[in-house]
């Protein structure tokens, strides 16, 4: 089934979870799609466009765009970025908006990550149409309406909007700098522990699961693994089904109307990463490659939590020893400024409140063997992930992308923070195992 075809059937289905899933854009995927751009546009009414580009983008697919759209009748009024490595913050979104055209009809983003939601967030302001012409399969936000940014040094999801036309072409996509297609590579793995950590959660606390969305992204997942091997060899079957593969990811989050079939504890190991390079100016590599370091990590986690039986009065003792005090101050001195507003969130949240841990440890060991079913059901083991992140050459550890092995524990540590998400950290504080479960990366 092809991607389009997936798209058609969940949006005329009915859904067991209860949810009406929608996705209201639409997809160019394969060969020579980005030469049915004009007339998509023209038949929106749009004859000015906005193009957001950077100047490495612009080189692989801005100015090929612009001269396609001129050809067509298509004003087109550029923006393009000089930022060697652009950050998405406050200066890089206001200098978009800045520069935003009031006559643009329509806005056409050349690029892929940081510049899509960059996009996606003048596109919600403006309310104009919102195209995107991914230059890389590199990450999985094509399709989300929202945007991952850094506000006041902590990294956030900021609510957007989702592109009305996602355009995938073929011969962009495969000729992607390496490093970027692994990237996306990366980024898919991550759904590996995002799924069975979505099902736990549903489990023991009771959140949102559905399905048919997980099997949709399982179904994604299992055909970008098989074609990785091609990924870094110009195949172009490879690029577009990493690329498709994305593009469900994101589809997925917004069916399901939260980030959980598409990223866990291994997408916060890439946050951690990223608030402390904002604060203390450490190290930072592409996000996808960061989260494919976390998924490593989480799986090598993992295997060693399958061969644990948990133990309730190590448990508790651990959570009666806990001193939230003087945690906050660890997390200050980790993260910055970030770790303020996760300090805020425990405040609403109260996940360190003894009693209600009492009640999830109780949960917990009553549905332990059906944990352990949802994990043998999703994950590979740790030695498999690894095997493919060789076989490409991809970054395994913290130290492969300029990071300290050093502050590893604290990063995990730190990842049951960062959100209102039950995840792999929650469990282990939970269960009094964190640094068991560390010694497994050793």
């Amino acid at each position: 089934m092809t991607l389009i075809e997936t798209l058609e059937k969940m949006n005329t289905a009915v859904c067991p979870c209860g949810k009406e899933h929608r996705f209201f854009g639409e997809v160019l995927s394969g060969e020579g799609v980005l030469n049915k751009l004009p007339a998509w546009l023209l038949a929106k009414g749009a004859k000015t466009v906005y193009l957001l580009a950077d100047k490495h983008t612009y080189s692989a697919g801005g100015a090929r765009t612009e001269s396609l759209l001129a050809e067509a009748g298509i004003k087109v009024l550029s923006h393009v970025f000089d930022e060697e490595a652009l950050e998405p913050n406050e200066r890089s979104v206001g200098s978009a908006v800045m520069h935003y055209p009031h006559a643009a009809d329509a806005i056409v983003t050349v690029g892929s990550g940081v510049l899509n939601d960059i996009g996606k967030i003048v596109s919600a302001l403006t309310g104009k149409p919102y195209v995107i012409v991914g230059t890389a399969p590199s990450m999985d936000g094509y399709a989300s309406d929202a945007s991952s940014m850094t506000r006041d040094g902590l990294k956030i999801s900021l609510p957007s909007r989702s592109a009305d036309l996602i355009v995938g072409d073929a011969d962009l996509l495969a000729s992607a700098p390496a490093r970027m297609k692994l990237a996306g590579l990366g980024d898919m793995l991550a759904k590996y522990v995002s799924l069975a950590e979505w099902r736990v959660a549903h489990l023991l606390v009771g959140e949102y699961y559905c399905e048919e969305v997980a099997a949709l992204v399982r179904q994604a997942l299992s055909t970008c693994v098989a074609h990785a091997d091609g990924l870094l060899k110009g195949d172009k079957n490879a690029a577009l089904a990493v690329f498709d593969g994305l593009v469900l990811g994101g589809v997925a989050m917004k069916y399901a109307g939260l980030s959980r079939p598409a990223s866990g504890v291994e997408h916060y190991f890439s946050h951690v990463w990223d608030m402390r390079a904002v604060s203390f100016g450490t190290p930072m590599d592409l996000h996808g490659i960061q989260c494919a370091v976390g998924t490593l990590y989480a799986a090598k986690m993992y295997d060693k939590l399958k061969m644990l039986t948990p133990d309730k009065e190590k448990a508790l003792a651990s959570v009666a020893s806990f001193d939230y005090g003087a945690w906050s101050e660890t997390l200050r001195a980790f993260l910055g400024k970030g770790a303020e507003s996760m300090i805020m969130l425990e405040a609403k949240e109260g996940k360190y409140d003894k009693a209600k841990h009492a009640k999830r440890l109780e949960d917990i060991l009553a549905h332990w063997d059906e944990i352990l079913a949802i994990l043998n059901e999703e994950l590979p083991a740790a030695r498999e992930i690894e095997a493919l992140l060789d076989r490409l050459g991809a970054p395994k550890t913290a130290s492969d992308i300029g990071l300290s092995e050093d502050i590893i524990p604290l990063t995990f540590r730190a990842t049951k923070d960062i959100r209102d998400k039950y995840v792999l950290s929650r469990l282990a504080f939970d269960l009094g195992i964190e640094q068991t479960l560390l010694e497994a990366l050793k």
